[in-house]
């Protein structure tokens, strides 16, 4: 029989289109609700799970403590903030200090050509109840370590308050003094080393994305025709749709294979 891996990316409370999260998806909250039968009907399949967890503190450079207007006032959620941008004065770290680490991340940024500095709501705070995973899909977790008598993987990511972090497998802008930051070999060499990755979570757009762009230009088996994306596991961002399609375009293209859950259970 096939090992099966289960990668689940940022499940959690915040991103979910329920009462109390600050950074809700639509329809996040029935994808895991799909992903957590897969897991109670499948389970036995299922040789691996692996969690990964968006983990930010109070002060991020993607969240708005962080930043202040030119004139002082607070910049609102949902603001993108160019390298250019802040150069010109249009905004400033709260803490003035650190204007000359925050330009260098901008620039190093948008260089790398895949995302432009996006200040979102805070969100997935470490200790927080937006950090935690969806409650249901968190219940078939627990039900699958009991009956299989191991468990599942925990990966945090996002830690570092000087660059945001999509991808479960590296920072957008990786600190040479953070080893957290850096490339994950341990996370692809487990991820590798299955026959069939089966991949979820949230956002389609962002998260998910980032995670798969990265696992298909590093998986060390070069083996792309074994991971399966659960399309209907999986929301984007309000707003970014067209980059969530183009995604799921793409990575079709490079010979990922997209799934409804409802084809995963047979």
């Amino acid at each position: 029989m096939p090992s099966r891996h289960l990668l689940l990316i940022d499940p959690q409370n915040d991103f979910c289109d329920i009462p109390g999260a600050s950074l809700p998806v639509a329809g996040a909250d029935a994808d895991l609700r799909r992903i957590a039968a897969l897991l109670a009907a499948r389970g036995a399949d299922i040789e691996a799970v692996t969690v990964t967890l968006d983990t930010h503190r109070r002060l991020d450079i993607a969240h708005p403590s962080f930043w202040t207007m030119a004139e002082g006032g607070a910049v609102p959620p949902v603001t993108a903030i160019s390298a250019a941008q802040l150069r010109a004065g249009a905004y400033r770290p709260r803490e003035a200090a650190a204007l000359p680490r925050a330009q260098a991340y901008l620039d190093a940024l948008e260089a790398r050509g895949r995302y432009t500095l996006m200040v979102w709501p805070v969100h997935c705070e470490l200790g927080s109840w937006g950090h935690n995973v969806h409650a249901g899909l968190q219940q078939a977790l627990v039900d699958w370590q009991l009956a299989r008598q191991r468990h599942v993987e925990f990966v945090l990511k996002g830690l570092n308050p000087w660059t945001e972090h999509y991808s479960a497998l590296q920072a957008e802008v990786p600190d040479p003094a953070d080893a957290g930051t850096q490339l994950n070999r341990a996370l692809l060499e487990r991820l590798d080393a299955c026959d069939a990755l089966w991949i979820a979570g949230e956002a389609s757009s962002h998260c998910v994305k980032a995670t798969v762009e990265d696992l298909v230009e590093h998986l060390p088996s070069g083996r792309l025709d074994k991971i399966t994306l659960i399309s209907d596991g999986m929301s984007p961002v309000a707003g970014f749709e067209p980059q969530a399609a183009d995604f799921l375009a793409r990575m079709q293209a490079r010979g990922l294979r997209l799934a409804r859950s409802a084809e995963l259970l047979a």
